[in-house]
């Protein structure tokens, strides 16, 4: 039968048997009032591109919504070229600015199409939806004789004769023209666009049930009276079809004119062309070139026959005058040859002797005295030409030289490489032939004509121009009442093709209105058709190089579902082979199909089923259950009709027991085993070959059946030997390989003395015992090669996953050559052996046939579920993905659950296909509970286990509780908590500090802390800058909010005038915590002290100034034990610089032997290096003219070996003093004062001095309203040990020459009242210490202010 036409799904209107039917409009009709705009008019441009996604018909097949996937090629390209015509048909559409007043929206005007089991994709389906309810698809009557005989059609066209047609004038003229159509057509002809009366001439007559004329001549009359345009009509009560405008010529064979030709007289070497103008005939004769004694001219590339049909000399040799030429043409269909009078050639030379050996010479034309010249064309002329070819047919570019020696022809393309597939070269190069020319064959094209003399080129420029050709050709259209259709008449050329609609062979515009018809452009649309709408319609699409005229007739049926295949159909199948139960049905409208098992009431189609849309069903791989009867239901709104198959499933036909390779004595016997395991139910056939040929089972041959004996071996008995079982449904055959020896026995130790080689590999790899989770795989061994077989190695490979990539699946003894494999379900298997001896691997078998195990649930869900933020808002979920002997079945996803933890909200669900989804609009570091959960076609996978996972994490908040304390003036400590809100994992802290003196700032230090450590140690470089702290918590995100505190300012800090220290605070590690890391350019400080040696904090200090980077000794202070060990290996660490304006002090230490000699090499900001010897033990090292605030580098390595360095080290010079005071000092004012400022302090002095010299001690505890701590170790007996201030220097009262300024203590340092004794300190930072010396000078100065009691300051405070 012929399968259904495709109706278009969601509303396609399709045509009638079109291989690659379009659906591109579903607008509403138009009246033939004056237009206006309507809802059916935007449904069309609406639709006019998401038809095409929705509804493609493929050759027999019906695919709606649901398999526009699985659209052929065909129907795929046919898209691609609609969308070349879309302007076109878009403006046609535009000019149809209205179309006749209709309901609003699209409405259902015919059944309800099935629904599709696919769904198309979302964003289609609301303008499916809108189609769905406007457009129907089109049906196909089927072949079957009873449809046929009782359905009524318009004609069609079947059979006709060619547009051009050219007859025989000595033969009687046929015509064809043959029509089909219920009732049968009736004929008639129309002669140069005029009624044909046949019955008034009586040499014309038309075949009986057919329009095909026949002219006949026997009784007299010339056929050229007949020539013309013809054209048929067929015609019955449904409508009319025309045949082609067909072209009627009598062939013409014209003779040659008389003439008397001349001798052509030409000099040796020179170019010639004779030519043939042979007489212009019908069709163009076929021209050759032989002697006037009928012998052919012998061609070569110096002389060659043009396609004109001239005969070209390249140059003329004395042997061309040796015969005479003569111009043939051979007409076809007269089947006579006119022969031209022929050509005398006279050659002049100056070498008359014509030496024949000559014409092979290399240098023939030099022996002969012709003169050498450069090529030239002889055809075509000139430089540049052009030429035109119609698409489809074949381009020819000729170029034809002359020269001496002969030229030689090359082809090119300008731009580009000729087609290789379409070109080829003839007429010994001079000609390029380019077959079935397209557009992209275009462009400019050049023949280069070379000796060794020069080269030329000629250029020919090619345009393709185009006869119109279908895109769309109009099919037959044949709808139920009430639906929609339309009829697509689609074509292309070069020039654009014009359109023109006719129906019953009238224009259509002559024709009578009819209300549910509109013409768009190429596109005829018919809407709730009904008996009366059926009619043919031509389409003539037309441009100046020829037409195309196609019928499409539209009929109108209205037929109930019929089955057209025997009913009650047995089907035998083997196991799990697949099968394919066909149901073929009619109906109109177009029936939906279903099938049923054993009268079940569930439709099959999914899983192991799969329903086509011509109502086949196809089992993927049979099994045992899959046995039954299977029934398929067709419905439409008229009815339904039904069919049944019976499906029986057979066993396999397995050879279990093989024949093996023997050898044999001759005269011995031999039996060749062959135990088959088949159905019972099927008769079973044993039958054997030998060597591929049927064997003759004589008297010495014994044929049973598991069984082949041999009695008597002989010499002619050796080959291989196939047995065959086989049923009516399936066969199986073995081989096995019989050698024959002669009486003469082989040496039983010759193996031993034979070489060992790695086994050949295994072969002819079978299975067997097919089941679902199981196969038997065996397979003949290979030759071992003298080296007895261990092991075989089965692998495996699926073609699902991961095709091409073969897998270890198990390992079996050497002595098996069978083995059950277990299988996982849903997996293509495909297996192959490597057999595996002492000396090594053989190479795989070749792989086995293969074999798809049934599907199932998952046993098991994706491993590595993790849950992390990739943004503070997001959480990414992800798994690895699941192999393929692990997904169980088809169409493997993953099930994605998700919910905050701790809030027993409900899960959060979705199915996911790849591996990872990302969960959006999440808190920030939230933890969730994650499942992920495998899912196939047939069922879920067990209960996930649950995850923890975190959303993602934002910056941290500031940290908690920040506190600075300053127990003495050597260290401040800092405390802090972590953030409220850390918004992640914490990775540390980072402390910012910076030393402040009033506007005056130090260099900023950065410390990094671990995510554990709360505390911090600063140890002070001065007792008179304070310090700001910034403190800030780090995730992964970065730094967050920040928090900022200052040491507390000393309670006797005088006005800021000094500048800030030169030297950075010294860190200290808290208690328990890690060392922090700075960010400031350091030297690390290996410490020097043994591993047990106890002191109560020993940690090394790094020290930054705005000048210099260098390192000081550790210093020990009041904190943890953290011993110290030199390293394992010679090493130079703790490079220390003493930096001033023009030298620097460097010392360091080592661990190398005593005798070590060292480099000190530094490098200033100009690149100038230097380097300084250093003798053994001879430190400090001082460097000498250095540059007052330049920066330097510096590393010190070993004498003997280079390799051994210190770490590169940065400082700078600090800058020369100036004195900004010399104008100050020279005034009177500012000496007086100052005389009288150091009578004040003289007065002072001299008190200290009374006070000193009366006791020395002073009890403390009595100047203490709080008893000094047991912890400090200065404190024995009540009393503090004053220094000898006589010898101190005042504060600022002393500048070094190059400018900086010493660290001396002012006359109010808390040295007066301790050596470094703590003191106490409230929460905020305040002391609340009572100073002995320091309260006596409040009781004799009174209650002053804190600022400027040194005189010294005060001095400076002033000036």
């Amino acid at each position: 039968m012929r399968r259904l036409a495709a109706r278009g799904a969601a509303g396609d209107a399709g045509e009638v048997a079109a291989p690659a039917a379009d659906s591109t409009d579903c607008a509403q009709g138009r009246s033939p009032r004056p237009p206006r705009v309507t809802l059916g008019l935007f449904v069309l441009l609406l639709c006019d591109r998401l038809i095409d996604l929705c509804a493609i018909w493929d050759p027999g097949v019906f695919l709606h919504a649901a398999g526009w996937k699985r659209a052929s090629g065909t129907a795929r390209r046919r898209l691609n070229e609609a969308e070349t015509l879309s302007s076109v048909r878009e403006a046609q559409v535009e000019r149809l600015e209205a179309a006749r007043p209709r309901r609003p929206g699209c409405r259902e005007r015919g059944p309800v199409l099935r629904m599709a089991r696919q769904q198309p994709p979302p964003w289609v389906h609301t303008a499916i939806l809108l189609c769905l309810l406007s457009l129907t698809g089109a049906i196909e009557i089927p072949m079957d004789p009873s449809i046929q005989n009782e359905l009524s059609q318009p004609p069609t066209i079947t059979k006709q004769s060619v547009k051009d047609h050219i007859v025989d004038p000595r033969d009687n003229i046929l015509i064809e023209c043959e029509a089909k159509g219920n009732p049968a057509p009736s004929f008639h002809w129309t002669r140069n666009s005029r009624f044909f009366n046949i019955a008034k001439d009586p040499r014309v007559s038309m075949r009986r049930r057919s329009g095909t004329l026949v002219i006949d001549f026997r009784s007299g009359g010339r056929p050229e009276e007949y020539e013309g345009e013809y054209q048929c009509f067929a015609r019955n009560k449904f409508g009319t079809a025309l045949s082609n405008r067909i072209r009627l010529q009598v062939s013409k064979s014209p003779l040659w004119p008389k003439e008397n030709l001349d001798p052509v007289v030409v000099q040796e070497g020179a170019p010639l062309t004779l030519q043939c103008n042979p007489p212009p005939g019908l069709p163009s004769p076929v021209i050759f070139w032989m002697s006037s004694s009928m012998e052919p001219i012998t061609q070569d590339k110096r002389v060659s026959q043009g396609h004109n049909g001239d005969l070209y000399f390249s140059n003329v040799m004395l042997q061309d005058m040796q015969t005479d030429y003569s111009c043939n043409a051979r007409f076809h269909f007269t089947h006579t040859i006119q022969q031209k009078n022929a050509f005398t050639l006279k050659v002049l030379t100056n070498n008359p002797y014509n030496d024949s050996s000559l014409r092979n010479h290399p240098d023939m034309y030099s022996a002969r005295g012709v003169a050498e010249r450069t090529p030239s064309f002889m055809y075509p002329q000139g430089t540049a030409s052009s030429q035109m070819v119609l698409r489809g047919m074949d381009l020819l570019l000729e170029c034809i030289a002359s020269g001496v020696p002969t030229p030689d022809i090359a082809w090119y393309k300008k731009g580009g490489d000729l087609p290789s597939d379409k070109a080829k070269f003839e007429n010994f190069n001079k000609a390029l032939r380019i077959t079935n020319v397209s557009e992209e064959d275009s462009g400019e094209y050049f023949c280069l004509a070379s000796n060794k003399m020069g080269s030329i080129r000629h250029t020919i420029s090619v345009r393709v121009k185009a006869a119109p050709y279908w895109l769309d050709e109009p099919k037959n259209l044949i709808l139920a009442p009430g639906e929609d259709g339309r009829l697509v008449c689609r074509a292309n050329g070069n020039p654009k093709p014009t359109v023109q609609w006719m129906v019953n062979g009238e224009p259509l515009q002559s024709a009578p209105p009819n209300p549910n018809r509109e013409v768009a452009g190429d596109t005829i649309i018919f809407r709730d058709t009904q008996i009366s709408s059926r009619a043919v319609y031509q389409c003539n699409t037309s441009n100046e190089h020829g037409y195309l005229l196609a019928n499409a007739f539209v009929s109108v049926l209205d037929v109930p579902p019929r089955m057209l295949s025997p009913r009650n159909q047995l089907i035998r199948v083997i196991l799990y082979n697949r099968t394919r139960l066909d149901c073929p049905f009619f109906g109109s409208p177009i029936p939906t199909l279903r099938w049923f098992k054993n009268g079940q009431g569930s439709n099959l189609d999914g899983g192991n089923y799969h329903v086509y849309e011509n109502g086949s069903l196809e089992i993927k791989m049979i099994r045992k259950e899959d046995q039954g009867i299977y029934t398929c239901v067709a419905t439409n709104i008229l009815g339904k009709a039904e069919n049944q198959v019976r499906l029986e499933v057979k066993d396999p036909t397995r050879i279990y027991r093989m024949p093996e390779d023997q050898v044999a004595k001759r005269g011995t016997t031999v039996q060749l085993e062959c135990r088959v395991k088949h159905d019972p139910s099927l008769k079973l056939t044993v039958s054997w070959l030998k060597d591929d040929e049927p064997l003759y089972i004589g008297n010495r041959m014994k044929k049973e059946d598991d069984s082949l004996t041999i009695f008597g071996v002989a010499e002619r008995d050796q080959g291989s030997y196939t047995c065959i079982a086989s049923t009516e449904l399936d066969q199986d055959l073995a081989k096995a390989h019989l050698t024959v020896l002669a009486d003469q026995a082989t040496p039983t130790n010759r193996l031993a003395a034979l070489p060992k080689g790695r086994p050949d590999r295994p072969r002819d790899l079978e299975l067997t015992d097919l089941a679902e989770r199981s196969v038997r795989l065996t397979w003949i061994p290979g030759d071992d090669n003298n080296s007895p077989i261990t092991d075989y190695v089965v692998q495996f490979e699926e073609d699902q996953f991961q095709p091409g990539v073969w897998h270890d699946h198990s390992k079996f003894p050497g002595s098996v050559n069978s083995a059950v494999l277990q299988l996982s379900p849903y997996v293509n298997y495909q297996f192959r052996v490597i057999a595996v001896n002492e000396v090594g691997s053989s190479h795989p078998s070749l792989p086995s046939e293969r074999y798809r195990t049934s599907g199932a649930p998952p046993e098991s869900n994706p491993a590595d579920v993790r849950g992390e933020g990739t943004r503070k808002n997001n959480m990414e979920i992800t798994w690895t993905p699941m192999n393929a002997t692990s997904a169980f079945g088809p169409n493997l996803r993953y099930i994605v659950k998700w919910r905050r933890r701790e809030t027993r909200e409900t899960w959060n669900n979705v199915t996911v296909w790849g591996s990872r989804y990302v969960v959006g609009q999440t808190p920030v570091y939230v933890p969730y509970e994650i499942r992920v959960q495998a899912e196939n076609d047939f069922g879920k996978g067990p209960e996930p286990d649950t995850v923890i996972g975190y959303s993602g994490e934002d910056l941290p908040s500031a940290p908690r509780r920040f506190r600075v304390r300053q127990p003495n003036l050597e260290t401040i400590n800092l405390e802090w908590d972590h953030p409220e809100h850390p918004n992640g994992i914490l990775i540390g802290y980072t402390l910012k500090y910076v030393a402040f003196n009033g506007t005056k700032l130090g260099k900023q230090i950065v410390e990094n802390f671990s995510p554990n450590q709360t505390k911090f140690t600063v140890r002070r470089a001065d007792p008179v800058s304070r310090y700001r702290f910034t403190l800030s918590a780090r995730t992964q995100v970065g730094s967050g909010e920040a928090v900022t505190e200052e040491s507390p300012a000393p309670p006797n800090e005088a006005t800021p005038t000094a500048a800030p220290p030169t030297w950075p605070p010294t860190t200290v590690g808290a208690t328990g915590a890690p060392a922090a890391t700075t960010e400031a350019t350091t030297v690390p400080t290996i410490p020097s002290v043994a591993p047990t040696t106890v002191a109560t904090t020993t940690v090394a200090t790094t020290t930054t100034t705005a000048a210099a980077t260098t390192e000081r000794p550790p210093t020990t202070t009041s904190g943890t034990k953290m011993p110290e060990s030199a390293p394992d290996r010679q090493s130079i660490w703790n490079v220390t610089v003493l930096p001033n304006s023009k030298w620097a002090n460097i010392t360091w230490k080592h661990n190398f032997g005593p005798g070590t000699d060292f480099v000190v090499e530094y490098t200033d900001s100009n690149h100038t290096k230097k380097t300084v010897p250093v003798k053994a033990q001879a430190q400090p090292v001082q460097l000498t003219d250095l540059y007052p605030g330049m920066t330097y580098t510096l590393r010190v390595y070993s004498r003997d070996n280079e390799g051994i360095s210190s770490t590169v080290i940065t400082f700078m010079t600090s800058t020369a003093y100036t004195n900004n005071q010399a104008d100050i000092a020279t005034q009177g004012w500012f000496i007086g004062l100052m005389c009288a400022i150091a009578l004040l302090v003289l007065i002072l002095l001299i008190v200290c001095f009374i006070k000193r010299s009366r006791g020395g001690k002073y009890p403390v505890r009595e100047k203490k309203d709080v008893p000094l701590g047991p912890e400090d170790p200065k404190e024995e007996d009540g009393s503090f040990d004053y220094s000898d201030e006589d010898n101190k220097p005042l504060q600022g009262s002393q500048t070094s020459l190059d400018g900086t300024i010493k660290q001396q203590e002012s006359d109010d340092s808390l040295v007066d009242y301790g050596e470094g004794g703590e003191g106490q300190f409230n929460e905020d930072g305040s002391f609340i210490g009572q100073y002995t010396v320091k309260k006596d000078k409040e009781e004799t100065e009174g209650n002053e202010s804190s600022e400027a009691t040194s005189p010294v300051n005060a001095i400076y405070s002033l000036a």
